[in-house]
């Protein structure tokens, strides 16, 4: 027998004999252990549910048991009683599992020790039973088997030791690798054999094939044959038994049979004890038609769709009860519903955020204590929290039962990252000697959700300064506020200029209430630029695309009073790698007028993002994005650096061009892109592998545009979520030039 089923056996006699024996209600006196060894007996007390004083109970008596062998300490727990004064006293007798005192292996070859070691839990100093044994039996032999040793034959030798230990040896005879040289299915007359082959992991060996025959793969084997049979309408399918014929030392004969039983259509569903939603509605989540083949994997995909039905209205105790009636080749479908009581949330409690305040992480929150339980809205809750991007992905969520009426207290579990980067390093060229960059950055400044970000460039004729500081939460409200200074130096060269801007800016924001999750910023900046060109004869080749920039050189600081508007939506699901959802952004500009400043001119920015799970873990991500600008009042001309210059990476990006290489020269006022990306996960939201396509153009008219002309790029990447941010590099097709373009980007297109 099993130790697990003896010992559930023995836990149910143990209730029925205490429940005879004991009195209920009975004052403990006292809880005396007898038997431990190497356990400290108030370990024992202290794990158990039982108290000096308390009325005995036998439940609580069969649930200590119970606790008691979770240890995996005892082999046999014993609980007597012993009447003292006006009640009893408890006595438990225990018989603990022997501590393993050392483990050596003998005959492992094909399987190396460290190998072992991450198999098994088994070390020395713990607690040996036949659990362990058989887990490590077990272990072993599915590693040799996936390894082409299916004959391995596995002792464990126990040499008991003093003070309640044991020795132990383990012998294995590793045999000979053996492959599988044929693989015979019978029984199948609605399918071919190379149908059912293409189901299956294990195949026969061949010139590319090694023939390997793994256990646990083969057993996956039979569930996906099982599952294809089932999805076309075999619903009484039976894939086995299976029979491994050994032909010689080395090759092994697979022999499979399958009981195909009959080919059932769809007829209708039938749904009981609903209450909450209407019998219509909750049929409305099975897609089949009559007298369409029963695919039984489609149809209880869709059956969790119900149950996410009720776990969104707080019917997290439903139980659904499907039973499937076959008559003259058609299904029945009868579901039998019982919607138990709806639970609400009394509490909501946060553990694992050393660095973070609770109340930055109860902003994220979508549901409060007193609402129902909403499946949707806690998962959105988890997702929100996950973008602040302060924790690892991995955000537990879990709750407990707390009364009869069926409400729950929710648990979220949450472990920190890093938010913050610091760099520096020094440089040396001819032009300006050594020079010198400090920069640091905090997501999640004194854990209040604050942002803040220095940077300094410094030596010879650079002296880049950028500060700046956003508190969404201005005062625990929803209001955003943010400034920044900056004095930095930017050179142009590939359009022959430098340009220098000196100034700050303030902005505030708030959720929009009538659109969710939606949110404006409005800001205004101050500052100073001045235009240097570096190479005047390139710059007067074409003199009249480049007039604004040969007259600003000419001038001296030049200055620009702004207002913008920025109105968002975001319902991706991960900021990091959206899986579905929508980004909507558009930013809208307005210099000068009545705001003063020697610039006049109105610039406007729309953008929207699509995700959507093209199929498996493969997403796809597309964006458009049109820009216009243009100049009003006493300007003729935007400023150049206002204007649009297409190619590379960013958001203005086409990979397989060079930076700013697209548009008229001197930049275009008017300017669409196309990038549509196709991402996989290779390393969790980590790393991503990345397919896209970019198309676009820039111009000074709208009458320009053609839509065949655009530039157009394709190839493949690779993001890497660091502790920098996020790096991407991409290698690039443009078909226009037939040349190929590397790109490395920090952050993200999409």
């Amino acid at each position: 027998m099993r130790p697990y089923i003896k010992r559930i056996l023995l836990s149910f006699v143990l209730l029925i004999t205490l429940g005879s024996l004991f009195a209920a209600g009975e004052t403990i006196y006292q809880i005396r252990v007898e038997g431990s060894q190497n356990i400290d007996p108030s370990l024992i007390t202290t794990a158990i549910s039982l108290r000096v004083g308390d009325a005995l109970d036998p439940e609580k008596v069969a649930s200590s048991i119970k606790t008691l062998y979770r240890m995996g300490v005892f082999s046999d727990i014993q609980v007597h009683s012993e009447p003292y004064r006006t009640g009893i006293n408890l006595v438990i007798r225990t018989v603990e599992n022997p501590i393993v005192a050392g483990i050596s292996y003998i005959g492992l070859k094909a399987v190396n020790r460290d190998r072992v070691d991450e198999l098994v839990t088994l070390r020395q100093g713990s607690y040996w039973s036949d659990q362990l044994k058989s887990q490590l039996l077990r272990k072993l032999k599915a590693e040799y088997s996936g390894k082409g040793f299916a004959n391995v034959a596995i002792e464990v030798n126990e040499r008991p030791m003093e003070g309640n230990k044991v020795a132990l040896t383990v012998f294995i005879d590793e045999g000979r690798r053996v492959a599988v040289q044929r693989i015979i299915i019978e029984g199948n007359t609605a399918f071919e054999d190379k149908v059912i082959a293409r189901r299956m992991k294990t195949k026969a060996a061949g010139f590319f094939r090694s023939g390997r025959f793994d256990q646990e793969k083969f057993d996956q084997d039979l569930v996906n044959i099982a599952n294809f049979y089932k999805k076309n309408g075999y619903i009484d399918v039976r894939v086995g038994p299976y029979e491994l014929v050994q032909i010689n030392e080395r090759d092994l004969e697979l022999l499979i049979n399958i009981r195909e039983g009959s080919r059932y259509l769809y007829g209708s569903t039938e749904i009981t004890g609903n209450e909450y939603f209407t019998s219509e509605r909750l049929e409305s989540v099975f897609t089949m038609e009559a007298g369409d083949v029963f695919d039984q994997e489609k149809y209880e995909k869709q059956l969790s769709q119900l149950y996410s039905l009720y776990f969104d209205e707080g019917f997290i105790y439903v139980n659904v009860e499907p039973a499937y009636d076959k008559a003259d080749g058609t299904v029945t479908a009868r579901l039998a519903i019982t919607e138990g009581v709806r639970a609400q949330i009394r509490q909501i409690h946060f553990s694992g955020n050393l660095r973070t305040k609770e109340k930055v992480l109860r902003r994220q929150l979508e549901v409060a204590p007193g609402d129902y339980f909403r499946q949707s809205q806690v998962v959105r809750s988890q997702q929100n929290i996950y973008n602040l991007g302060f924790f690892e992905p991995d955000i537990k969520l879990d709750y407990t039962r707390i009364n009869n009426e069926g409400d729950i207290d929710l648990f979220i579990d949450v472990m920190d990252k890093s938010s913050g980067v610091a760099n520096g390093g020094v440089g040396y060229n001819s032009q300006d000697k050594f020079v010198g960059q400090l920069s640091v950055s905090q997501n999640n400044l004194f854990g209040n959700n604050w942002s803040s970000s220095l940077s300094w460039e410094f030596g010879g004729s650079t002296q880049n300064f950028e500060f700046s500081f956003t508190n969404p939460n201005l005062y625990d409200t929803d209001v955003l506020l943010g400034s920044s200074l900056y004095y930095t130096k930017k050179n142009w060269s590939s359009f022959y200029y430098e340009i220098y801007t000196r100034g700050a800016s303030i902005r505030a924001g708030q959720p929009i209430p009538w659109i969710n999750r939606s949110r404006w910023v409005a800001g205004y900046s101050f500052y100073s630029k001045r235009y240097d060109i570096t190479n005047m004869s390139q710059i007067l080749l074409d003199p009249v695309a480049n007039a604004t920039l040969i007259e600003l050189d000419s001038l001296s600081w030049r200055y620009t009073s702004s207002v913008n508007l920025t109105l968002s939506r975001d319902t991706r699901d991960n900021i990091f790698f959206p899986t579905r959802g929508s980004q909507v952004t558009l930013f809208s500009e307005l210099a000068g007028g009545a705001l003063g400043g020697d610039f006049d001119y109105f610039k406007q920015i729309a953008q929207v993002n699509w995700y959507m799970q093209a199929w498996k873990k493969l997403t796809l991500r597309s964006k458009w994005r049109f820009c216009y600008v243009t100049p009003f009042g006493s300007s003729a001309d935007a400023p150049p650096d206002e204007k649009f210059y297409l190619g590379g990476t960013g958001a203005d990006g086409i990979r397989g061009y060079p930076d700013r290489s697209i548009g008229p020269v001197g930049g275009g006022t008017r300017a669409i892109i196309f990038s549509t990306e196709l991402g996989y996960p290779i390393g969790g939201d980590q790393i991503i592998g990345v397919l896209f396509f970019d198309a676009g153009n820039s111009y000074n008219h709208l009458r320009e545009f053609n839509f065949l002309k655009l530039k157009k790029g394709v190839g493949a990447g690779v993001r890497i979520q660091s502790p920098f941010g996020l790096i991407g590099f991409d290698y690039a097709y443009n078909p226009e030039d037939r040349t190929w373009e590397p790109h490395l980007q920090f952050g993200t297109t999409f």
